[in-house]
């Protein structure tokens, strides 16, 4: 009973968790718009409509897509409403690839603020998010149920690595005061440009090996 309860309390939790960052997402590009200052910052380029376009929409879905992939996986609503989800799960998988398609696009319009370190690994999370969210509906619409089970999993890692990114952040400043925190630049920021997503990544794989190789035992 705990086995098969277990999982849907963990996805709610992640749900609860993240929906602050999400909420701050959401809200601060319209903040940003209403010309707030403390909304404007270096993401934001007076006279470039296309990239700061981009940034928007890609903070926007972003929070979406943080907010409700989550809640996405959540057994009972497979089981108990398959049309809606499925309905929602194409609804997300298309937000998740708007959101990887703005981002990419703010970078090769603007770059990142920690230069070309920090736009080559973004760029690399955003086209795994695309590559995620594809594959995600493929192999639903193609019936396959373990593959599309994975591939939404991985699309669920991807989805809350911007909370992981600050998340991070927030946990290094408590316990260090921010030692190789350097405006972007310094030996964390570098670090941390793939440590939000690459090892949660490499974790869900060893775990899908594991279950490979259970499934593979004679009874």
């Amino acid at each position: 009973m705990i086995r098969r309860v277990l999982p849907s309390v963990l996805l709610v939790l992640l749900a609860l968790m993240v929906l602050p960052f999400a909420w701050h997402a959401l809200t601060r590009p319209v903040l940003a718009l209403q010309g707030a200052p403390e909304a404007l910052d270096r993401l934001f380029h007076p006279g470039a409509p296309l990239s700061n376009l981009a940034i928007y929409a890609h903070m926007i879905t972003g929070a979406v897509i943080t907010a409700t992939v989550p809640l996405q996986l959540l057994p009972v609503i497979r089981r108990r409403a398959p049309g809606l989800h499925r309905l929602s799960g194409y609804t997300l998988a298309t937000t998740a690839v708007f959101t990887g398609l703005a981002g990419l696009l703010y970078i090769a319009l603007q770059g990142s603020v920690g230069g070309p370190w920090m736009s080559g690994w973004f760029a690399l999370y955003g086209a795994l998010m695309i590559l995620a969210a594809s594959n995600t509906v493929y192999y639903a619409i193609d019936k396959d149920v373990t593959r599309h089970r994975r591939w939404a999993l991985r699309l669920m890692v991807l989805a809350v690595g911007s909370y992981l990114y600050r998340l991070h952040y927030g946990l290094w400043f408590a316990t260090t005061g921010g030692i190789g925190v350097d405006d972007f630049h310094g030996p964390f920021d570098r670090a941390m440009v793939w440590a939000f997503y690459l090892p949660y990544l490499a974790l869900l794989e060893l775990w899908f090996l594991g279950e490979r190789r259970l499934s593979r035992k004679p009874a």
